[in-house]
């Protein structure tokens, strides 16, 4: 059994902060969008080849790397991922954006930096550990979504994944701090599309056509309904149309209206009947004033669920490296998505937040803001925490 203690796991995140730092920082000047983070590959794969980490490329620009241990036992997975968002960077700040409208402003430098740190820590201790741990480097969270590919390309196999990990950064929460959450994590989202369709006439004289603009007010009134009505007030729901496209002139009656939106839901079951009520009552709102409406719903990211048990483990790793009074229980889950569900669907996961709110140096933008930045200290944090979860999760389940 490991006899590697907190301490030492701890003390060792703080050594290599100056260069978690440089790391991330690097990351952060060449963000590149989904499936097309070819030089962070290619960074990724230089840093693992200085610690003699093997590894192999998935989803064509995501990466596994496999560190293992010196006797035979459990298989743990740590997982980042890689992707930045079409942002254009705000801040003037010295390791700003050099990529014109792109930025890394949710946080995913942070975790790949986290995530080649937490490899550092461990692979110091390889001989020690009882099992392997692979790492997973993501492409794509905030796009078509990279964990799908990676499953299906086997990542969770030979040898078998019996336990994954992830974070994500939280400007709500102090740097030195995280949030755990038990059971639902995120929420399921599926993209809306509806075309409503009338007939043109003259705007002075609405009775010679079937006005699609007016016919779609209806069709927006009645989808608000849903939720109000139709779903259990104990549960979660949320249809946003977020676009309106319709008309040619103002003094012609449109003949054709695009809406589109999203649909976030936390329970599978409310998930199906909110999908049936929207193509009911699109159809029967836009029949109802002799127009038609076509749904079109793209299914998006599943719901993450985090494993209970895993939860206790990181909370009690966070309480024994940063304290009790620096784990919070995040009360509520959260409606935005996230594909690490699909990791937590096919195996035990647990999905945590890492605090890098610092008020005191504007750290306090939310992610995906152009001002977002965090309290890099926390890169220690994160480096520790996830090497920690999985130190302890092979030596509980060390294979006798």
């Amino acid at each position: 059994m490991s006899s590697v203690t907190k301490e030492q796991v701890w003390q060792q995140g703080q050594e290599i902060l100056p260069w978690l730092v440089e790391v991330r920082r690097d990351f952060h000047q060449y963000p590149e969008i989904g499936f097309e983070e070819f030089r962070t590959q290619e960074q990724i794969m230089r840093y693992l080849d200085e610690m003699g980490i093997p590894y192999t490329k998935s989803a064509g620009t995501g990466i596994v790397g496999l560190i293992q241990g010196g006797r035979p036992g459990a298989t743990v997975a740590l997982r980042a991922d890689i992707d930045a968002l079409p942002i254009t960077e705000a801040e003037d700040r010295e390791y700003r954006s050099k990529i014109p409208g792109k930025m890394h402003a949710c946080g995913h430098d942070a975790h790949t930096t986290c995530l080649l740190g937490a490899a550092r820590i461990l692979n110091s201790y390889k001989d020690e550990l009882a099992g392997c741990i692979k790492l997973f480097f993501q492409p794509a969270e905030e796009t078509d979504g990279g964990a799908l590919p990676m499953i299906k390309e086997g990542v969770l196999e030979n040898p078998k994944v019996e336990a994954v990990f992830g974070l994500h950064v939280s400007s709500d929460i102090p740097v030195g701090q995280i949030g755990v959450r038990y059971g639902q994590m995120n929420a399921s989202s599926d993209e809306l599309i509806i075309t409503v369709r009338g007939e043109n006439g003259h705007g002075a004289y609405p009775h010679s056509g079937r006005d699609a603009i007016v016919i779609a007010a209806h069709v927006i009134t009645a989808l608000q309904t849903i939720v109000s009505r139709n779903v259990d007030p104990r549960q979660a729901a949320v249809i946003t149309l977020g676009v309106i496209q319709g008309g040619t002139a103002n003094n012609i009656l449109a003949q054709e209206v695009k809406l589109s939106g999203t649909i976030r839901t936390l329970d599978p079951g409310v998930r199906k009947l909110v999908k049936e009520r929207v193509r009911e009552l699109a159809d029967l709102s836009a029949r109802s004033l002799g127009g038609t409406a076509e749904v079109t719903i793209n299914e998006g990211y599943t719901s993450l669920i985090n494993n209970d048990n895993l939860v206790d483990l990181v909370k009690r790793n966070g309480e024994e490296l940063l304290g009790t009074q620096n784990v919070r229980i995040n009360a509520m889950p959260n409606m935005g998505v996230e594909d690490f569900a699909y990791f937590a669907e096919h195996v035990p996961g647990a999905f945590y937040h890492l605090g890098v709110r610092n008020e005191e140096t504007g750290c306090v933008y939310p992610v995906h803001h152009p001002n977002f930045d965090l309290d890099e200290r926390s890169l220690a944090v994160g480096a520790s925490l996830q090497a920690y979860n999985a130190l302890v999760y092979l030596k509980e389940n060390e294979k006798r």
